[in-house]
């Protein structure tokens, strides 16, 4: 009785199967302009594709039945390997009993014309990057984002390393008929340009001098400074609390030695804008010249121009009302002696909603700072008082003094197993060491950068 009643079942789910896939079939072959508007869409630029369904439910549990109980197209759907519908194009199912299958793609749909058969076969000749929407040419090769090799003009980095150690590092600019001079022996600028970043070269003594590009951060902490620099590990907190974007206006008092205006120069870009104000002459000179620089060498090292964004102006932001006279900024930095006596101009120019970052070297500015702020009662909510320490750490192999590796020792159970040590530590140390079988020692480095300062975060607020 309950085989029958599973018979019973497995028939009326089958003729089920069996009614609904000649449905489907019956929709898609009897109207000309249905089939017309389906085969009219295309996939990737390619010719015009359909997707074999997924099983559904009805069809899964359909394959639990007796294979005799069910019809043929369900037995179609139950043979073994057939491709999973993310992984693989069925092509488009030509009917010889229905004319309109044979006609061409542009007969099925006229909206597509000679020029749009043209771009399709353009496009299918290349390989098709989803993430721009652009056919790229197999052949086509892109543009390299700087030059391969070094040039005049360019600012390099120069480091010895002995012993794990560096011992030797300046930033200098490729010239003509100069010579990088060290302890180690000096190498012509010559010898240098046409060679790769990053690679190794010998002065005339043999030692082994490592070149290559600076980076932002390296630049900052090595170009000429007259005031101290704002860090890059507090300047790039910096930005993500003022959350400066492409296009933005960004408000900065204390050029200093322009490293925070070079920050910002990059961040805002080619469509935004940063006025830098500096109360001192010499310091807004020595911000200038570093900015200059660097844009020099970027247009030997890029081939194109770094946005010349930054408006260096010399004045006291306390009574530069008439400087920021119609003018609404995205954010403001300010490394100054005493912010708040600035704050009271700066605020009717800062967005609401936006960011007013300070750089303070002492706590008791930062007292003198909240207390301006009561006693001025500023639409300014202090979100954020705190400082970024950063330690550096040593990781090395452990060595012993004449310079070999100390290798891990495992516990001698029997005497007969020193002999045996012995011989293949002697080995070991003739080879390469294997995997795993020397101990590291792990320390503080014993330069660290301490604190620098303290940033305070300022928001504007709409009473």
């Amino acid at each position: 009785m309950l085989m029958d009643l599973t018979s019973t079942k497995g028939d009326k789910i089958a003729n089920f199967v069996s009614i609904s896939l000649g449905c489907v079939k019956y929709c898609n072959d009897s109207d000309n302009s249905k089939t017309s508007l389906l085969n009219s869409k295309t996939i990737d630029g390619q010719s015009p594709l359909s997707r074999r369904r997924s099983l559904s439910p009805l069809e899964r549990l359909s394959s639990l039945l007796p294979q005799e109980s069910l019809s043929s197209e369900v037995m179609q759907l139950r043979e073994p390997n057939q491709p999973h519908e993310e992984d693989t194009l069925m092509p488009e199912q030509q009917s010889s009993s229905d004319p309109s299958s044979t006609l061409s793609r542009q007969q099925q749909n006229p909206a597509l014309d000679t020029k749009d058969e043209a771009s399709l076969a353009e496009n299918n000749s290349g390989t098709w990057n989803g993430e721009a929407g652009q056919p790229l040419k197999c052949n086509e090769t892109q543009p390299m984002s700087q030059k391969s090799t070094l040039g005049f003009g360019e600012l390099i980095v120069a480091e010895y390393h002995r012993k794990g150690s560096l011992e030797f590092r300046k930033m200098f600019q490729l010239k003509p008929g100069t010579r990088l001079l060290s302890s180690w022996g000096f190498i012509l600028h010559e010898d240098i340009t046409g060679q790769p970043a990053g690679h190794f070269q010998n002065t005339n003594r043999g030692a082994s001098i490592f070149i290559r590009r600076p980076s932002l951060e390296d630049y900052v902490l090595y170009m000429k400074r007259g005031p101290v620099i704002t860090y890059p590990k507090d300047a790039s907190t910096m930005l993500m609390m003022m959350d400066v974007t492409e296009g933005d206006h960004v408000l900065e008092s204390g050029s200093g030695s322009g490293g925070m205006s070079l920050f910002l120069s990059r961040a805002v870009g080619s469509q935004g804008s940063v006025l830098s104000i500096d109360i001192r002459e010499d310091h807004l000179r020595r911000a200038v010249l570093n900015y200059q620089r660097w844009r020099t060498s970027w247009r030997a090292r890029k081939g194109e121009e770094w946005p010349d964004n930054v408006d260096f102006q010399h004045a006291d932001l306390y009574t530069a009302s008439s400087l920021l006279a119609g003018r609404a900024f995205n954010s403001v930095s300010l490394d100054l002696i005493n912010p708040q006596l600035v704050l009271t101009t700066v605020v009717p120019h800062l967005n609401s909603g936006a960011v007013c970052a300070i750089y303070l070297a002492n706590i008791t500015q930062v007292i003198d700072l909240l207390e301006g702020l009561r006693c001025a009662a500023l639409p300014l909510l202090c979100e954020r008082i705190f400082e970024v320490p950063i330690r550096d750490w040593l990781v090395a192999p452990a060595l012993l003094k004449d310079g070999r590796y100390c290798f891990k020792k495992s516990p001698i159970i029997a005497e007969n197993q020193k002999e045996e040590e012995k011989t293949a530590h002697e080995t070991e140390q003739e080879e390469h060491p294997a995997f795993g079988s020397i101990p590291y020692i792990a320390r503080p480095h014993p330069h660290q950068l301490s604190h620098s300062a303290f940033l305070v975060k300022l928001r504007k607020f709409v009473r």
